[in-house]
């Protein structure tokens, strides 16, 4: 078994009610080193192209990464990998928590899942063993419910639960998967792929640990986070939360407003973390040993009630459900965030579907008719904490909701279909491309939708960031600085190797917050060091990108073959579309501009014209079986 690793993958056959175990060489966990990278090795030699993604012949992945588990900050995730329902593509969720290092502990590096079960199940995995149980009792509950229910039966308080809540067993196309209540595997709709498997939750207890090549190594990187945490950026997000964030964005006029009309928003303090710190903040939360502890926890009696169990909001939730809307109330943000986290939806999609039907209405294509009376107007906190609430139950318009905004709009029609704002039809994350401008073309390109987290933005490589976020970025070659709005072939190159280092980090198993090429705790260099300390492999930086680079490969093969082109690498026509006020009044991506870079990225990919992987491009990164499946 190599250091690092349990060195088994955990086969579960739902239909036939089956499990068995796989023991890859060591070679297979250097080429993808686990995480989605993994997961990509099964989804294209186990799926028929055109396969429902709600239908038992989807396979989903649970899989953690090589250096999951070590006692280090940022080394707890999970990644979830199918094809989406949500966009017919790839589908890829990340999450944090306790559940990976206990499931790893437990014996495992992944479980690959397939068919349907009869009725509900949940998988019951303990210290190598692996069993099939009855989850009829546990079926229509909220997660909170589940936690207590299971840990119950089960006669254990450590047990930790990977879960889907009741928007998973009706199929809410952005459903998410969900561990300690709060943790989230969100986008592109992994929940649903659970419940159309009718498999409730995956519960873990382990009491193995894993083997590093050189603990020592482990150890002085992991006393070098305590000495500095304090003199980077990432004591910030502990104190304030990623929300704490709200403000520069602000400034910068990127923070999404109402639909996307403007990067600012004029009730940004009152959703602020820091405000959130000074009002409704119980404590501060963490994920296994790390010391950043940036998950909030939050608690209110007015104008909602609000359970701290389940967690307290992040930026990407306080702007979806809150500055997408238009909704400055803070109280009633944090109750939506614990609706979603109770239920078990991805917060950006269903606050960006909800900010599209408000725009609908306020445009009056949507009338009180369709809205089932509810007054669908932006900053209305009330009628949008109740959307969640009937997009959580598929309820009356929720029902629709619930299918996404851009499914949504192909049903209503009526000239709903330009207000929406997705790429690949997942709802924009909360960072604006206007502002950003690699981000247009990362928005585009990226195999599962529009996501902020796979790769670094602009203000980190503007000519005026710090020297230690530059000399950082010149670690992986790029040494050339130019603005946030540029979109020149430097901007190209950035948003390419960049992409490839955070899509390594979607593989080992990091925390981006915590590991990352500029701005985050530990950089490239310290990474590669702990690649090293716990495996014993001798990588370099250039093996980690290409790690990275495997994996996106890999992904848009897929989509390749499910009939995805260069049509879906697209913004939509809000993306293209001038914002109003503060310092990105007037400022649109132009389009021109964006399909130069697209085309260039392309080539630098190795690539078509058309975005295909070239058979020359795939068989350097050891990947003819790939070109194989492409014919």
């Amino acid at each position: 078994m190599p250091y690092g690793y349990m060195g088994k993958i955990l086969h579960v056959n739902l239909t036939n009610r089956t499990i068995e175990i796989e023991e890859p060489p060591e070679l297979f966990y250097r080429m993808y080193m686990g995480g989605s990278g993994l997961a990509m090795h099964y989804l294209l030699n186990m799926l028929e192209p055109g396969v429902d993604p709600l239908g038992p012949d989807n396979v989903l992945v649970l899989s953690v990464g090589v250096l999951t588990g070590a006692p280090i900050s940022g080394l707890s995730r999970v990644m979830a990998n199918a094809k989406s329902p949500l966009t017919g593509a790839i589908g890829d969720a990340q999450g944090g928590g306790f559940w990976p290092v206990e499931f790893k502990n437990a014996g495992f590096d992944a479980i690959v899942i397939t068919g349907k079960a009869d009725k509900p199940v949940y998988l019951w995995i303990q210290d190598g063993q692996a069993e099939i149980r009855d989850a009829g009792h546990l079926w229509g509950k909220v997660t909170g419910e589940v936690d207590k229910a299971i840990r119950e039966e089960l006669g254990d308080p450590r047990i930790q639960i990977l879960q889907i809540g009741p928007a998973g067993e009706k199929l809410v196309r952005f459903a998410a998967i969900m561990n300690m209540s709060t943790r989230a595997c969100g986008r592109t709709g992994m929940g649903a792929v659970m419940g159309s498997k009718n498999l409730k939750a995956v519960a873990v207890r382990g009491h193995g640990r894993i083997e590093m090549a050189d603990p020592d190594k482990v150890r002085e990187l992991a006393q070098w986070g305590r000495e500095n945490f304090e003199h980077t950026g990432m004591w910030a997000f502990g104190l304030h939360g990623t929300a704490g964030g709200v403000n520069s964005l602000q400034e910068l006029g990127a923070l999404p407003t109402r639909n996307w009309s403007s990067g600012v928003f004029e009730g940004w303090e009152k959703i602020w973390g820091q405000t959130m710190s000074d009002t409704i903040l119980k404590e501060r939360d963490t994920c296994y040993g790390c010391i950043v502890r940036c998950k909030r926890v939050v608690e209110a009696k007015e104008p909602y009630e609000v359970d701290p169990y389940y967690g307290g909001p992040e930026y990407e939730t306080v702007a979806s459900l809150g500055s997408y809307c238009g909704v400055d109330n803070l109280v009633a943000i944090a109750k939506a965030n614990e609706l979603c986290n109770k239920y078990g939806m991805d917060t950006i999609s269903c606050g960006g579907t909800i900010a599209w039907a408000m725009d609908c209405y306020e445009k009056g294509i949507l009338t009180k008719e369709d809205t089932d009376g509810l007054e669908l107007k932006f900053g209305n906190a009330e009628a949008m904490v109740q959307l969640v609430q009937k997009i959580a139950d598929r309820q009356g318009f929720g029902d629709l909701l619930a299918e996404g905004s851009y499914r949504a709009a192909q049903k209503i029609g009526k000239g709903t279909e330009e207000l929406v704002v997705t790429v690949k039809k997942q709802e924009y994350p909360a960072h604006v491309p206007q502002a950003k401008r690699s981000l247009a073309l990362v928005y585009a390109v990226n195999p599962f939708g529009a996501d902020h987290m796979s790769s670094d933005h602009d203000p980190n490589y503007d000519p005026g960031a710090d020297k230690a976020t530059h000399a950082r970025a010149s670690v992986l070659g790029l040494i050339n600085p130019v603005p946030n709005r540029d979109l020149s072939n430097e901007k190209v190159r950035w948003a390419m190797v960049t992409e490839y280092a955070y899509s390594f980090l979607d593989c080992c198993g990091t925390c981006q917050f915590v590991w990352g090429p500029t701005w985050q705790l530990y950089d490239m260099d310290q990474l590669r060091e702990l690649v090293r300390g716990i495996t014993g492999w001798r990588v370099s930086i250039h093996e980690l990108l290409e790690v990275g680079q495997r994996r996106l490969n890999m992904m848009r093969a897929f989509n390749v073959r499910e009939g995805l082109g260069k049509e879906d690498d697209m913004l939509p026509k809000k993306g293209f579309i001038a914002l109003k006020g503060g310092a990105t009044d007037g400022v649109s991506v132009d389009k021109e501009e964006f399909l130069k870079a697209r085309d260039l990225y392309y080539a630098m990919n190795g690539w078509d014209e058309n975005g295909v992987p070239l058979p020359g491009t795939l068989a350097k990164l050891r990947l003819e079986w790939v070109a194989e499946k492409l014919k």
